[in-house]
């Protein structure tokens, strides 16, 4: 019997793992392979799931980390994915608090054993973040390190913002906490299929824990426009964020356009992606500590303040 490919995408929220999903179903749909994919969202809502054709088998996990909360649920999708599709492939995007080798326990079950092939984690890791990491704080630091420590394939990205000096120390730190994995310095997390296929699974060793809500203390927050907004005022609105939201996304629509754009905001960088269909202007923040009354007042402030 053939096996099921089953590959994990870790790294830290905003670090291109959403990127390179959408690129190895591409080169998955020209190699004529039946893919299927698990996305697991620390909040009610899934954003990134429209990275997934129709014609992908999805299953989304959300409200949760695998690692911790939801590994019940993880085993029962799984299940029916491999039932009901028996995918060639199946690659599982993580939440970017979850730990890999956790996610990893949670896949192994006897369940599936004689029906999956776990070719490894693949991790992505933003650059810029890893050289400022020792500002955050200490249960993050700990969760980067861990995901770059138990990774099977290294992608750093970014690369070209990257001077040769910071790509050598960046590279020569990974190779410290990890020698066995393979690094690659990418640009929008691009590698080629034969790198992803040539991964070989370590054997992991003990991990050191910290889970979403307790150590790490990262929660979800979830606001619904119900009108579009002024894009000044939205931007005001950023500019005033505290440095503990770490990552935005969602839809968003301004007084001036027809149509919402696709807004995604990592460590204080904003991107917008100009959307021409209906879509529900729903928004989802990921933050460390976060008092999300506050945030709320302030969205709904925005919004009664459009049009006067």
């Amino acid at each position: 019997m053939n096996k099921t490919e089953l590959y994990i995408l870790s790294g830290f929220l905003g670090s291109g793992k959403t990127t390179l999903l959408k690129q190895l179903l591409q080169s998955e749909k020209e190699a004529g392979r039946k893919v299927a994919v698990m996305m697991n969202e620390l909040g009610e809502i899934s954003i990134d799931s429209g990275v997934v054709g129709e014609d992908v088998p999805l299953k989304e996990l959300l409200d949760g980390c695998i690692c911790c909360t939801i590994q019940d649920k993880l085993e029962a999708q799984l299940q029916t994915l491999l039932i009901e599709d028996s995918p060639d492939v199946i690659y599982i995007e993580t939440t970017g608090a979850a730990h890999p080798v956790e996610v990893m326990d949670a896949v192994m079950s006897p369940l599936f054993a004689l029906q999956l092939n776990i070719k490894g984690i693949i991790t992505t890791l933003n650059g810029a973040l890893w050289l400022t990491r020792r500002t955050m704080n200490p249960q993050l630091q700990l969760l980067i390190a861990e995901q770059v420590r138990h990774a099977d394939l290294l992608l750093v990205n970014q690369a070209d913002q990257l001077s040769d000096s910071e790509q050598a120390k960046i590279s020569m730190e990974i190779q410290n906490i990890n020698p066995k994995a393979r690094t690659i310095l990418t640009t929008y997390s691009k590698v080629s299929m034969k790198e992803i296929k040539g991964i070989t699974m370590f054997k992991k060793e003990q991990s050191q824990k910290s889970h979403v809500s307790g150590d790490l203390r990262l929660s979800t927050f979830v606001h619904q426009f119900k009108k579009p907004v002024s894009q000044q005022g939205f931007e005001d609105f950023l500019r005033s964020l505290p440095d503990n939201i770490y990552r935005i996304k969602g839809y968003i629509q301004f007084s001036h356009s027809d149509y919402p754009d696709l807004f995604q905001y990592s460590y204080g960088t904003p991107l917008y992606m100009k959307e021409y269909m209906r879509l529900p202007l729903n928004m989802v923040f990921i933050g460390q500590g976060t008092d999300w009354s506050e945030i709320q007042a302030e969205l709904s402030e925005l919004e009664g303040n459009e049009g006067l």
